[in-house]
């Protein structure tokens, strides 16, 4: 339908301008706010999709009103539905769509107050936040028609470098804030709340494998191209699939921060019940870590320099956990050394080290 000049119009022209803006915020090289203005954007474009919706179906019933029958007002105005509230009152978005908007909804309280400048967010978020875009847009022609759709879109950001230093790696780890750090496990539990088919839907999260192309038949062809899962052979579908699992980020379903992940106490009793005539103690498996320097000193400067394979700092509690790895490793260790742990107290106490890959299985 095309909407005349009135309240509905007004309200929609609104949201389709704080759709485009938040595309705008987002696609700017040098935003350090992205992530924050993209998301406050897009939670108003949809607010404000609905009360337009709901203002053309239902008139300003769309409005808190207290028990007497009043509008209930915030400086005067009246107080509509917040977005929580829409999408409970209109009640037929489809899981994954719903599930999506929930998990903004959740996030932008949670960065309300927080200052995050660091990348490292609009990355792990990149397939939600295409998501809500595609099904903003979907809902806006549901609503009132193709004659609004929106053509802009979100496009991938060039890259100054394919490989990013060591140097830099390190240096985005230590600049982690607790923050931030709460703000990325948030994000992986609310993932690991979904069930499969929500999480592997695109309407909840966008999922894209980026392989250059070698060459182009046809010099006319696009850079970037999007595969229609449904024309696919099955041939097609069985490679996809493959590399999908190497590049699936989500592997168990468990709400819990650092799941998999052991205290020293259980390091040393998970190893205890792999030995078969040895044991390590809790001063040993400290020597050993020192020895084969899997993670900093107490204390360091640069507590995220770990070898991860064995060993990640958890920042909130400041202090290291260790990795199912790191127990494999020490139980074949200990079974094949010649070296007592009066040796290896010694070596440690001399600032000798071992290396890993020399005493590998």
């Amino acid at each position: 339908m095309k909407l005349r000049k009135g309240k509905t119009k007004s309200i929609l022209d609104a949201s389709i301008d704080s759709a485009l803006l938040a595309v705008e915020i987002y696609n700017k090289p040098r935003t350090t706010f992205r992530s924050e203005g993209f998301i406050t954007m897009m939670i108003m474009a949809w607010t404000r999709l609905f009360h337009a919706y709901f203002n053309s179906t239902i008139g300003d019933r769309y409005y808190y009103k207290k028990k007497n029958g009043r509008y209930n007002t915030v400086d005067g105005e009246k107080k509509a539905w917040e977005l929580v509230t829409c999408i409970k009152k209109y009640g037929e978005l489809p899981p994954a769509v719903e599930s999506n908007l929930n998990f903004f909804i959740k996030l932008r309280n949670k960065i309300e107050h927080r200052h995050i400048e660091k990348r490292e967010v609009d990355t792990l978020i990149f397939g939600e936040c295409q998501s809500l875009l595609f099904n903003y847009e979907s809902q806006l022609i549901d609503f009132f028609g193709s004659a609004y759709s929106i053509n802009e879109a979100l496009v991938y950001s060039l890259q100054f470098s394919q490989i990013r230093s060591q140097q830099q790696v390190q240096a985005n780890r230590s600049a982690l804030s607790k923050d931030l750090s709460e703000i990325v496990a948030f994000i992986e539990k609310y993932r690991n709340t979904l069930d499969d088919d929500t999480y592997n839907s695109q309407e909840y999260s966008i999922k894209l494998i980026q392989i250059p192309k070698i060459s182009n038949t046809n010099r006319a062809d696009a850079a970037v191209e999007f595969v229609k899962w449904d024309s696919l052979s099955d041939e097609d579908k069985d490679a996809y699939e493959k590399l999908n699992v190497i590049i699936k980020d989500k592997t168990v379903k468990i709400e819990a921060a650092n799941v998999g992940r052991l205290k020293p106490s259980e390091v040393v009793k998970k190893v205890n019940e792999g030995l078969n005539g040895k044991s390590i103690t809790q001063n040993l498996h400290t020597i050993l870590y020192k020895l084969f320097e899997i993670r900093p000193a107490k204390g360091s400067d640069e507590p995220f320099n770990t070898q991860e394979e064995f060993c990640h700092y958890d920042e909130p509690h400041n202090d290291y956990v260790y990795q199912d790895a790191w127990v494999t490793f020490l139980i074949h260790f200990m079974q094949t050394t010649e070296l007592e742990p009066s040796e290896l107290r010694k070596k440690q106490l001399n600032g000798e080290k071992l290396d890993v890959d020399q005493h590998r299985m």
